[in-house]
């Protein structure tokens, strides 16, 4: 190796400094990584910032979620924290992270929990992680947790573990461009033994867990992955380092395998070994292709023959990629070392004799070039294809090979030798023996660049011929009078010879560069055309009409409904009835891995299904029916074909969002202008319906009694006011819940003083149901908003009297749980709508019978929105002997102490 190839390049020196700058402008993040809640991130992310403030530094807590755990609350004090931005959400406020106080605050250090955490709609950004790279770009370095399951590429194995769908993710892009991780890891026994303590859960929801997503064979798996994914991230920092130090040594931190596969027969045995290597020595494994010019002409069954061999290599867990070099030696072991692969894995060489002394087996070069490798050689792999298969075919994809171009190729080199020759005869004057070398020479140079080396090689071959036969005395005949022609005849065959190679490989390399560039502008063009795509339907045709012409195929995408089914929103009229199985689509759709015609699975179908993966999720799937199949799984375009489905997937996604805000903002103001028409019409009822009640009331009073006929009616109008009035009454609470405008003021006081208020308010309606309520004389006092306590029992009861029969039994419990207090109010009705117990939650919604039962759907709606409020919950549910079930959790707090008397 020459001094000049350990030269840094200038080009990647320069964008190293843009980059250093960079890093330099943009703050530091640390992620503090885990297996899964409760193994101590938010912890260590605490005490890690109590070390740099103590340190002098300046440490701002943004968001700290401790989830009730006291230990974790403890690391807060002392620290100062930013006030949460408070934000309306389905008629409660959430506190969400203030982005614009920290960005105006702007301290050296900021600490923001849950990093995958999906902000509440109204937020600057989505995502918690678009808002520390807002943060980073600003220059506040950032403290930040995240768990294994929330990383997007790990998100589907993850709940496959699990059984559990991670719903908010993370691109794995922001944990990779941390600056430090810190793995926080807890043995599974370990935290088993947190949950039963309560420090992790509640006591209630830690026996759930532990029967759920913290079994000990979940948590074993997840420890694992973890693990791994830190240690790729590792391995990921040791090979940039060596890179921008620019060491050529193999490091052995990790064992790394890499395998070459050619041509030749036994393939299939050589992956199979490696994977078996790779697996014994618990590493990572890539299998590799170099195509050299030599190799670019080969015959369609073994580019088919090489290209099966990586698909087997890519289903046994090995990454693939394609390489192309002049010497596949050299070409192989510079990959090897950027790779920092440990160990190299080829096929044993079947030469023996002669051919073996003339070139020498891949295995005998790797080991003389590379010192720091280790080379295993596989027993029983043959180089050379089968004779008669090195059939010259060309590079460019869209060329078919045929027999016409070869041949004609090799007209034209005699022609060109005999126009010369003809040339030479009626010149002879101007030309002579040492000029008309050359004359020949420039023919081979054409014959080359222009058909290649067969041509090239008999235009060389019939040069030196036909200057010995029409030339060299004696003419016209082979004879060579003066010996020292013959020297002059091997020197001409020589560098005809060598120069027709030297043509032949610039032609090869031309036509190289020349597919890379038109598969260059292929993804530039769909990119640019995708980029100004504002629907779905606009990035299908751009997608079709690029994909038809590059892959010679009929093209078809197919999109995902609400229900994630996917379906064609249009095949071409000129497309015929292409072969489209929906159930294969569906497949690749829900398995994220493609199928059909040249795939692993479901290799029979007549198309080639390919899952359309964006960072977020999968948006589609590309379908493809190829006119000719070599031209769609060659290496290279298959790796192009990869790269398109990603950039449309990628697009989808982006017009996708799009939409998402727009109906986002469309539903806050069509929310916004129907909470200020209730409120409107809730205020102006209010008024005559009071008067409508208290009229009622006085008729009796103004004179003589009334007729019996009379008094009823009078009694009629005072309960239908009264009821009206709970209507609007509802109205006004969901408008003031939905606009954040009701302040609590809660108080500590007994259950039992709002449970009787709201009992007598409905003595009435309850007064055809038998009621039993059941609190405990020890149950402690809890902190409410009576008020508001007493609308929740109102709607609740009043619901139970609406769907039930005369004569049923409402019961209303109470019970002390650890510091939680559970208030069920049940009936043996009916029931609940079997699979809506949620649904019955949402505003304007009713249950059964709803053409026999007034009300406008607020109640429940009401009941969850007050509940939350409190910090509490309420779910639905249907008794197993029959009827429905309210349960309301209130935090239970520490009460006062009663004063003491004197």
């Amino acid at each position: 190796m020459s001094a000049d190839d350990t030269r840094p390049d200038p080009d990647a020196l320069l964008a190293r400094i843009e980059a250093d700058a960079e890093r330099i402008r943009r703050g530091k993040l640390k992620v503090f990584f885990g297996a899964c809640p409760g193994v101590g991130k938010t912890w260590a992310m605490l005490n890690a910032a109590r070390t740099l403030q103590a340190e002098g530094r300046e440490v701002v807590v943004g968001v700290a979620e401790t989830h009730g755990r006291s230990e974790t609350a403890r690391m807060l004090e002392g620290l100062e924290t930013l006030p949460p931005r408070l934000l309306p959400y389905q008629g409660r406020e959430l506190r969400e992270f203030d982005l614009d106080a920290a960005l105006r605050r702007k301290p050296e250090l900021i600490l923001v929990d849950e990093l995958a955490h999906s902000n509440v709609a109204g937020s600057r950004h989505a995502k918690r992680w678009q808002d520390v790279e807002e943060l980073l770009a600003a220059g506040i370095s950032v403290y930040t947790t995240v768990n294994v399951q929330h990383l997007e590429s790990l998100n589907d194995i993850v709940g496959g573990i699990t059984g559990i769908q991670v719903r908010e993710t993370l691109p794995d892009r922001v944990f990779d461009q941390a600056d430090e991780v810190a793995l926080v890891d807890l043995p599974p026994d370990d935290l088993l033994q947190r949950m039963k303590e309560g420090k992790v859960y509640l006591a209630q929801q830690a026996e759930r867990a532990v029967h759920h997503f913290f079994r000990k064979g979940n948590l074993i798996a997840l420890r694992e992955l973890a693990l791994r994914r830190t240690a790729d991230r590792v391995d990921l920092q040791m090979r940039e380092y060596r890179s921008d130090q620019s060491i050529q040594s193999v490091w052995q931190a990790k064992e790394r395998l890499l395998v070459c596969v050619g041509p030749g027969a036994g393939g299939d045995r050589l992956v199979r070994a490696a994977a078996r290597l790779a697996a014994s020595l618990h590493a990572d494994w890539i299998a590799v292709y170099v195509e050299t010019p030599r190799l670019q002409r080969l015959s369609d069954a073994n580019r088919d023959k090489i290209l099966k061999t990586l698909t087997l290599a890519r289903g046994l867990g090995a990454e693939t990629a394609t390489l192309s070099g002049q010497e596949d030696a050299p070409t192989l072991l510079a990959y090897a070392r950027g790779r920092n692969v440990s160990k190299l894995v080829v096929g044993k060489s079947l030469r023996t004799g002669l051919s073996r002394i003339l070139i020498a087996p891949l295995s005998d070069r790797l080991s003389a070039l590379a010192q720091d490798v280790d080379v295993y050689v596989v027993g029983h792999e043959s180089e050379a294809p089968p004779a008669g298969e090195q059939v010259v075919m060309p590079l460019d994809p869209d060329q078919e090979p045929s027999g016409g171009p070869r041949h004609e190729g090799y007209a034209w080199a005699l022609g060109v030798c005999a126009a010369t020759t003809l040339a030479a005869k009626a010149l002879p004057a101007y030309l002579d023996l040492a000029n008309l070398i050359m004359v020949y020479l420039l023919g081979v140079v054409w014959i080359a660049a222009r058909y290649g080396r067969g041509p090239a090689v008999l235009a060389s071959v019939t040069s030196v011929l036909s200057f010995d036969f029409f030339f060299v005395p004696p003419h016209l005949s082979f004879t060579v009078a003066d010996t020292r022609y013959l020297l002059t005849f091997l020197i001409m065959l020589a560098v005809a010879l060598t120069i027709s190679s030297l043509a032949a490989n610039l032609r090869y390399q031309a036509r190289i560069a020349s597919y890379r560039e038109r598969r260059t502008r292929a993804i530039n063009e769909l990119g640019r055309e995708l980029a100004g795509a504002l629907l779905p339907e606009q990035i299908v045709e751009s997608a079709r009409s690029h994909l038809e012409g590059l892959f010679q195929s009929k093209v078809c995408l197919l999109l995902p409904d609400a229900h994630d089914k996917v379906h064609s929103p249009s095949v071409p009229l000129d497309h015929g009835a292409l072969p489209l199985d929906p159930a294969i689509a569906q497949w690749v759709y829900d398995h994220q891995q493609p199928a059909g015609l040249g795939a692993q699975s479901l290799a029979g179908a007549p198309m080639h299904y390919l899952p359309l993966k964006a960072p977020m999720r999968t948006r589609g799937v590309l379908a493809l029916e190829p006119t000719q199949k070599r031209l769609l799984f060659l290496p290279e375009q298959t790796r192009l074909l990869e790269t398109l489905a990603a950039q449309i997937g990628q697009a989808l996604e982006r017009v996708h969002y799009v939409e998402v805000a727009q109906d986002a903002l469309i539903r806050m103001e069509s929310e916004r202008l129907r909470n200020g028409l209730l409120s409107a019409l809730s205020h102006d009822l209010r008024t005559p319906l009071t008067v409508l009640a208290g009229l009622a009331d006085t008729l009796p009073l103004a004179g003589p009694p009334l007729p019996p006929a009379q008094a009823d009616i009078a009694q009629t109008i005072r309960t239908q006011a009264l009821h009206t009035s709970l209507l609007v009454d509802n109205l006004l609470h969901m408008a003031r819940l939905q606009n954040g405008s009701i302040q609590l003021k809660r108080e500590w006081q007994p259950l039992e003083e709002v449970v009787g208020t709201a009992l007598r308010s409905l003595a009435g309606p309850l007064s055809r149901h038998e009621v039993r309520v059941r609190i405990p004389d020890d149950l402690p006092l809890l902190e409410f908003d009576a008020v508001l306590m007493e609308r929740v029992f109102c709607n609740l009861l009043e619901n139970a009297a609406k769907y039930t029969p005369p004569g049923s039994v409402i019961e209303l419990e109470a019970r002390h749980a650890g510091d939680r207090t559970m208030i069920t109010v049940s009936d043996n009705g009916p029931g609940l709508p079997p699979g809506k117990e949620e649904h019955l939650f949402e505003k304007f919604t009713r249950g059964q019978d709803e053409s026999a039962v007034t009300g406008v759907g607020l109640g429940l709606a009401i009941v969850r929105a007050i509940v939350e409020a409190h910090k509490g919950m309420v779910r639905a549910e249907n008794r197993t002997e029959g009827g429905a079930r309210f349960t309301l959790t209130l935090p239970a707090g520490k009460p006062p102490a009663p004063p003491q008397e004197v």
